[in-house]
């Protein structure tokens, strides 16, 4: 017969109930600073509930999800926590915001093997900071502590955001048309792609997060959070309405693959390399991975978050408000006609 074994706990598998519990403690005042209209019931229940505004006539909801990518491993590496958060909620509602949805709510997803409260409350901290400079409520979420799935001290995110926006103001990109002018808005560095690619380049160097960069530490200028443009974009959509003709997010695929999601078949961005300047993070990890042009152009925002499509007309007005707004703002090009039956984008 066998031996009575010791009594075996959740604990004893890897999956600290207590821990989860004190990260929800954390995590509450953290979203009760994102409040707004709209919620009926947050953070503790089973569903976030969630009440479309009434001055909304025809509401379209507008939804988007994403994840941080690989900007993750460096975070790790460099015990850089507290902004990746940022990050997450910037990248769904920047692109939700390109249809001019307005962000109401935001829900995050954070996995781990081994749960570490202090590290999960940084990264929450981020993303209801994110939250609040966007004017989004986190409502809800999931902590999934899974042993043995990731290795110690690594973890994984995804956030889902969801909008709305009047029927009757979507933006669609089909009004744009050959003479419109191509606006470009600052990005606040590599924002969250080509991270594998710049991890490469890093690599190579032998680059250490503690270096000088040009009057900073590598790591801050590596690690800064993507730029939230919800506020600016959404304060000069309620003013020039229609005027704004296409919004697209410059994430992954760069200029060349973002700007002609938003272009009807036969037309082109025509975008002149001189003028913006590019960042020296970007001509930095150019010249260390001896990266091409194009592939520059592909892979990275390279110094251009969000591009804004306006007409001849209206591009100086559109500009100053932006500006006004607090946004770094060029003038890339111009949209033509061309050969090809697909959109596409030239840097010339």
């Amino acid at each position: 017969m066998t031996q009575p074994q010791t009594p075996l706990t959740y604990r004893d598998a890897g999956v600290d109930i207590d821990a989860g519990d004190a990260l929800v403690d954390r995590i509450k005042p953290m979203a009760a600073r994102t409040m707004r209209e709209g919620v009926l019931a947050g953070i503790g229940g089973f569903g976030a509930l969630f009440e479309v505004p009434k001055r909304y006539k025809e509401p379209v909801l507008v939804s988007g999800t994403d994840g941080v990518g690989t900007k993750l491993k460096l975070a790790f590496d460099w015990q850089r926590h507290d902004t990746v958060g940022i990050d997450l909620v910037a990248m769904s509602v920047n692109d939700i915001l390109v249809q001019g949805a307005e962000p109401l709510f935001f829900l995050d997803y954070f996995a781990c093997g081994k749960l570490s409260v202090d590290v999960a409350a940084q990264v929450v901290g981020g993303i209801a900071r994110g939250c609040e400079l966007s004017g989004c409520a986190l409502i809800g979420g999931e902590t999934a502590e899974m042993p043995g799935m990731y290795p110690d001290g690594e973890y994984d995110l995804a956030g889902f955001a969801v909008g709305a926006a009047e029927k009757s103001a979507l933006i669609d990109g089909k009004s744009i048309q050959p003479g419109d002018v191509v606006l470009g808005l600052a990005s606040s560095g590599a924002h969250s792609n080509g991270y594998s690619l710049l991890r490469k380049i890093l690599q190579r160097a032998g680059a250490k997060p503690a270096q000088d960069f040009f009057g900073q530490p590598l790591a801050d200028v590596v690690m800064a959070p993507t730029r939230l443009y919800v506020k600016p974009v959404l304060a000069v959509l309620k003013e020039f309405g229609s005027k704004v003709k296409g919004l697209a997010h410059i994430t992954g695929g760069g200029l060349l693959d973002n700007v002609p999601r938003i272009l009807q078949p036969g037309l082109q961005a025509k975008l002149q390399r001189d003028a913006w300047q590019m960042p020296k993070l970007f001509t930095w990890l150019q010249q260390q991975g001896g990266v091409a042009d194009t592939e520059m152009y592909r892979v990275f925002n390279c110094g251009v978050g969000m591009v804004v499509v306006v007409s001849a007309q209206d591009a100086q007005a559109i500009s100053q408000a932006l500006t006004a707004q607090g946004e770094m703002v060029y003038s890339l090009g111009v949209i033509q006609g061309c050969q090809t039956t697909d959109a596409q984008t030239v840097v010339v």
